[in-house]
Formats: structure tokens, C-alpha cells, sequence
């Protein structure tokens, strides 16, 4: 089969990492990049060090409001897409490029799958929530990393087929593991001692794009125990610029801003960490796969189950309740909540099985 592959943002190419291979052996590949994540430290470095191939087309979309951002996508895929006539397309997890891949296919009638399928916050002010909804429900094969996550799309009666595969990003992360717990040159080189600093990310629309809510994310970083690095995401230090806070940041003794940083400098980091403090979902993840405990910077999260398992607390901006979340210690039994790391292989075999039954 021709399978259209469309990504976007970090996430994205470290899933396509596990996949896109195993695929090719059996598949034609055509992978597009959206362009949501422009910057080479979010984009390009993932493609080199993670080995995923090239794109074979890049559209170049980046900026503008979720809303113009997705229709400008869509009005890029579908002359794409009626060039290509591939035989179904595949996306991943909650992004704009998620969803304007999987209307995009859909729309002429080429079968969707959707890996990272069925993850729910519950929270529909997100726009990852309403992406991930929708691409859901538009989707013929849904690939869920989770029992959780099937649970919720048998709650919406999705009308796609089914399937509990295990997380891609466990695949990638086991592979990765033992290098970054070996590598502690990662941390000396912010000279930082493995275990005693914090790691930080934050770059949701919901806490960066509001005034007053970026303000109170400023208030939270101030409070928190130092040392601490945190790689800034272009639109979180844009908006910090823009709001005259970035500098009460650069100020703060034992608080190092640096550049987003690839996969491997940042697994490395995060390994050696003394807990992880973050907005993202990903990073969430990647947290409890690593043994790190996690503070989340939101009320909610897709990610029930490392909440549930005691290694991830939501605080939201509240800084008492991050403090407190930080001195809690974490439950030494850490179950396999996502997978053994063979869920990618068993993407394709499900795509295989499509295949098959076309």
C-alpha cells in the first residue's frame, strides 16, 4: 500500500521514528511535514538523530491561529493528496497536523489511521482535545496505547476498528534509556549535579498565550527550588518578550534558559533530573518512562494513568501545590502502563491486516 504519513511537531518525529521504518519494509512511505514545528532545534535535529528518513514533501505551515493554521494545511494536503492517491493516510496523537491530515484523507475517502488514538483529557478548551476527538472519529483503524484509551473511544462509539498496541514513544524511549542514564555529561555540562536539579517545559497555548496566565507561570518558575534548565520553546519566549517577563527570568539566580534541545540531550537530561515540571503531554510520558516524577502544569491531563500511578501530580499554576508535589516522594513500583516496546511493529501488522481485508 501507499501510505500517506503526516507530521508535524517533536512528537510526531519521534513516533515516526518507530514506525516509519518497519513500515517501509513493507509499504511505500510518502512522509509529509507540515511544518508546524519549523525551528531546526524542534524539527530537523529529531530527523538526524533519531534516524527518521527525510521528508518527501515539506509544506512549510507554521504560525497564525490554530484555526487559520489547520485550513491552511488542508488547503496544502489536498492537492497533494489528489496527486498522490495514496491508499490511506496516517497521522499521530493532538496536533493541527493531525487533524488536517486526517480531515484532509478522509474527506476524499482514503481510510485514516490514527495512531495514539483514544487519549482523553476531558478538557475541551484544549485544542490538542478537540484535534484529537475529531481525528478519532474520522478514523478506520484507531491504534490506542492504552486499555484507558479504548475504554473512551467504546464510550464514544467511534466507528473505526479498534486496537490496543501499546505506546510508538515506549518504543523509541527503551531504545534510547540506557545511553541518556549513562550519559551524565549531559548535566555537567550546565554543571548541574545528576539528581539535584529540576527540569522544566512549558509551551501550551493555555499557559503561554494568556496574559495573565503567563504571568502566573512566572510567579510559579520564581518559586521553584533551583538549580533549574529550561529550554524554551520559540512561543514561549516570544510571548515572554512580548510581555516584558522574559528578563525577570534571565534575573533569577539558578534558573538557566537555554535553546530547545534535541531528543538525546534532553532524554539525557531528563534521566538525571530530580523531577520534571511541564505542560507537555509527551514530557509527561517520557517522564514516567525514565523513573522521573513529574509535575504538570495543568488542571488535567490525557495521561491518566501516571497520575494514577503516582508519578505525575497536576498543580496547575498554583506554586504551594508545585512545591508540595515536589517534596512528595514517589511510589517505588513503577507498572508497563504503555507497552513493552514492540508497539510499532504491531502498527503495521494492524495496517497489514487493513490491507488485507480491502
Amino acid at each position: 500500500m501507499k501510505i500517506l504519513t503526516v507530521v508535524g511537531n517533536r512528537p510526531q518525529f519521534i513516533k515516526a521514528a518507530a514506525v516509519s521504518g518497519p513500515l517501509r519494509e513493507r509499504h511505500e512511505e510518502v512522509l509529509v511535514h507540515t511544518g508546524q514545528h519549523h525551528d531546526d532545534s524542534l524539527s530537523r535535529v529529531f530527523f538526524t538523530e533519531l534516524g527518521l528518513a527525510r521528508p518527501d514533501r515539506e509544506l512549510g505551515i507554521a504560525g497564525g491561529s490554530n484555526t487559520s493554521q489547520t485550513a491552511r494545511m488542508l488547503a496544502a494536503l489536498e492537492p497533494l493528496i489528489d496527486e498522490l492517491r495514496p491508499d490511506a493516510a496516517l497521522v499521530y496523537g493532538d496536533t493541527n497536523s493531525t487533524l488536517a491530515g486526517a480531515l484532509g484523507a478522509a474527506q476524499t475517502h482514503t481510510p485514516v489511521v490514527h495512531v495514539e488514538a483514544g487519549m482523553r483529557s476531558f478538557d475541551r478548551t484544549m485544542p490538542e482535545e478537540l484535534n484529537r476527538v475529531l481525528s478519532d472519529h474520522l478514523a478506520e483503524l484507531l491504534l490506542c496505547p492504552s486499555e484507558v484509551a479504548a475504554k473512551n473511544l467504546k464510550a464514544e462509539s467511534v466507528a473505526g476498528r479498534v486496537e490496543v498496541v501499546g505506546d510508538v514513544m515506549v518504543d523509541v524511549a527503551m531504545r534510547w534509556a540506557p545511553a541518556a542514564r549513562e550519559d551524565v555529561a549531559a548535566p555537567a555540562a550546565y554543571d548541574v549535579a545528576p539528581g539535584a536539579y529540576l527540569l522544566l517545559t512549558a509551551h501550551r497555548a493555555g499557559n503561554v498565550d494568556d496574559p495573565a496566565r503567563l504571568g502566573m507561570l512566572v510567579k510559579l518558575v520564581r518559586a521553584l527550588p533551583v538549580p533549574i534548565i529550561f529550554p524554551l520553546h520559540p512561543r514561549t519566549r516570544a510571548r515572554l518578550q512580548d510581555g516584558g517577563l522574559l528578563g525577570q527570568l534571565e534575573a533569577l539566580d539558578g534558573l538557566q534558559l537555554t535553546e530547545p534541545l534535541g531528543y538525546v540531550e534532553f532524554s539525557s537530561l531528563l534521566h538525571h533530573a530530580r523531577a520534571v515540571v511541564t505542560d507537555s503531554g509527551g514530557v509527561q510520558k517520557e517522564a514516567y518512562l525514565a523513573g522521573v516524577p513529574c509535575v504538570t502544569l495543568r488542571p488535567s491531563t490525557e495521561w491518566v494513568e501516571t497520575v494514577d500511578a503516582g508519578w505525575n501530580t497536576l498543580v496547575d499554576l498554583d506554586p504551594p501545590l508545585a512545591l508540595a508535589a515536589l517534596d512528595r516522594s514517589h511510589p517505588g513500583e513503577r507498572p508497563p502502563l504503555y507497552g513493552d516496546g514492540h508497539a510499532a511493529e504491531r502498527c503495521v501488522e494492524a495496517i497489514d491486516a487493513m490491507e488485507m481485508r480491502a
